[in-house]
């Protein structure tokens, strides 16, 4: 029921995007020392969302492709670039730790818009809290 009202969806993306987007920085992290490794990043979240399908489809039957979920807000990781070092590896703790503070602003941002739909759906439906 919540995954038709657009906010609640756009709330849910931008989650999912943001916790996917800390992964990438996470396996960075890991992988700063590994010769040769290239940083990864996701795309933006407003491209992301941009690009998806606004399809008035119903999935009727379980091997039907969910309305909506046909590129996932995830995305997919892209090269972060960045300056290789000597042995290759683009990964640089700086960057990374910029990429984490974007992700949990985000991620952060994605629950005061899921807390204030809900508070509206509660007010709508005349129970306060």
């Amino acid at each position: 029921m919540f995954g038709q009202i657009d906010t609640i969806r756009l709330a849910r993306d931008l989650g999912a995007h943001a916790s996917a987007r800390q992964q990438a920085v996470a396996r960075n992290v890991a992988n700063a020392d590994t010769p040769g490794y290239r940083a990864a990043d996701l795309r933006a979240f407003s491209d992301i969302w941009r690009d998806q399908p606004a399809t008035g489809l119903r999935a009727t039957r379980a091997g039907h492709v969910e309305p909506g979920r046909w590129g996932t807000a995830a995305g997919r990781p892209v090269d972060a670039g960045g300056e290789p070092a000597p042995n290759g590896n683009t990964v640089s703790l700086e960057d990374e730790m910029i990429r984490a503070a974007s992700a949990k602003r985000s991620f952060d941002l994605s629950l005061t818009i899921y807390q204030s739909g809900l508070s509206l759906m509660r007010t709508a439906i005349g129970r306060r809290g």
